[in-house]
């Protein structure tokens, strides 16, 4: 316990990964994989180069989160019930077009009620968030001017929301359409690459994480008890979940607490010795994350809503998991009543213990470039990275695969939902993958890959 209380205390600093490192992954991979900035210069060159280029590599990765946040807003602006009595509407339910004209009309009542909110006091959260965001955008909801370029901003960034989501389906399709579901999988791994980084989470993948937690104890690859420092690369910050888009309780974070549930509850952890790590390049989720440590610290839980819409027909496993979620790591408590513009929703809420939640360790760091210098014996057993790495290339999961080796300790392993490069001489390796199913419908569950930190001969 002495050393768990010391580690928590002692935050490790955030190193970039160095030349050394990178330089076996850049021999390694395809040339044609490597950025231009890199693959232009001759070999001997690119040391000299590597510091500056992953420094403003990592600048250009951080400024993407301003386009997530606005993928967010579009989610918001049509999912959204905290601002308006109107109601929620469905891509579908927009029709094909995607002219901002069309989509005005259609979402009038919802424009006008979200312009509305972002000029009055007093706002929720999310309003809060959002107001101070469109001032970075020179926005604002003060005079009808004001509201007016507003709203042609909200609606023309719902239209390139909506454009990118049908070029992604069009991308799976050509890949689906190869009838290699090897294949189709590497592109669904990087389908992101190109989009802003969102911090929206959802439940369901943290059953799949949990189920092959189950796997890798019944194959032998996790021993009970064995599993004392994790880390969660992208905890996320559910602000308007873009499945669902639900937004009657508070932003919250899931996956730190799913994870640690789903330990205790295998076995393969114990409260009084479990400590988990986030790693995130978001300052609003990091933010939020460092509260909840300190209240934790403080005696005080971390209470989650489970919102599910009950009209979909979930997965028996699904079900069982969302009925017993928390019943390890917390408690269950009363829900928050969803409103009658939610739609048809079935709800459950559970708090965290405070023991817990004041285990968190937060860092701020971009696992792609970045990761914590840990000293002997101060590696992670786990490190669990779902829906992260498809917001990558290939060469920039690479480096990310050899930071992940950097932190774990050998035998430990990384969990993800992305088929990540296997170069020569890496230290990590797959070692198996589970698919789980969370309902009937048509590609709901993922598909997570599980990679394992070898001594390479």
């Amino acid at each position: 316990m002495f050393g768990l209380l010391l580690w928590l205390a002692c935050a490790p600093a955030i190193e970039f990964i160095p030349w050394s490192e990178a330089r076996r992954v850049i021999e390694a991979i395809a040339p044609e994989a490597l950025p231009e900035e890199l693959r232009s210069r001759p070999a001997h060159a690119r040391e000299a180069a590597w510091a500056g280029w992953v420094r403003e590599r990592d600048r250009a990765i951080r400024r993407r989160l301003a386009s997530g946040i606005e993928d967010s807003l579009a989610h918001f602006l049509l999912f959204g019930t905290s601002f308006t009595r109107e109601p929620r509407l469905t891509a579908a339910e927009l029709g094909a077009s995607k002219d901002p004209d069309n989509l005005r009309t259609k979402l009038a009542g919802r424009l006008r009620d979200l312009v509305a909110a972002l000029g009055r006091e007093p706002a929720n959260e999310r309003v809060l968030f959002l107001r101070g965001f469109l001032r970075t955008r020179g926005l604002g909801a003060g005079s009808e001017a004001e509201r007016e370029q507003t709203a042609h901003y909200l609606v023309d960034n719902l239209a390139r929301v909506l454009r990118e989501n049908e070029s992604y389906s069009r991308t799976l399709e050509a890949a689906q359409a190869l009838q290699d579901p090897s294949a189709e999988f590497a592109e669904r791994s990087r389908a992101f690459r190109n989009r802003g980084l969102s911090s929206d989470t959802s439940l369901l993948p943290n059953l799949a994480i949990e189920e092959s937690l189950r796997d890798l104890g019944e194959r032998g690859l996790l021993a009970r008890g064995s599993v004392r420092r994790v880390a969660v690369v992208g905890p996320g910050l559910d602000f308007t979940d873009k499945q669902d888009g639900y937004d009657f309780y508070p932003q919250q974070s899931l996956q730190p607490f799913a994870l640690a549930d789903s330990l205790l509850r295998l076995g393969v952890a114990s409260a009084d010795q479990l400590a988990i790590l986030t790693l995130d390049l978001s300052p609003q989720v990091n933010d939020h994350l460092e509260h909840a440590a300190a209240a934790g610290r403080r005696g005080e839980g971390y209470v989650l809503q489970l919102p599910r819409d009950s009209r979909v027909a979930w997965s028996a496993q699904a079900d069982r998991y969302w009925r017993s979620f928390g019943d390890a790591a917390g408690e269950p408590v009363a829900p928050l009543p969803p409103p009658v513009e939610a739609g048809t929703v079935e709800t459950r809420a559970a708090r965290i213990k405070p023991a817990i939640v004041g285990q968190l360790q937060v860092l701020d760091a971009n696992v792609v470039f970045q990761r914590p210098r840990f000293g002997p014996g101060e590696e992670l057993d786990l490190i669990v990275a779902t829906n992260v790495l498809v917001y990558y290339d290939v060469f920039e999961q690479c480096l990310a695969l050899a930071n992940a080796a950097a932190m774990l300790r050998v035998g430990g392993l990384l969990l993800s939902n992305n088929a990540v490069l296997e170069l020569p001489g890496s230290e990590m390796r797959s070692v198996g993958y589970r698919t789980t199913a969370y309902s009937d419908r048509e590609g709901d569950g993922d598909h997570l890959v599980w990679y394992r930190k070898l001594i390479v001969e």
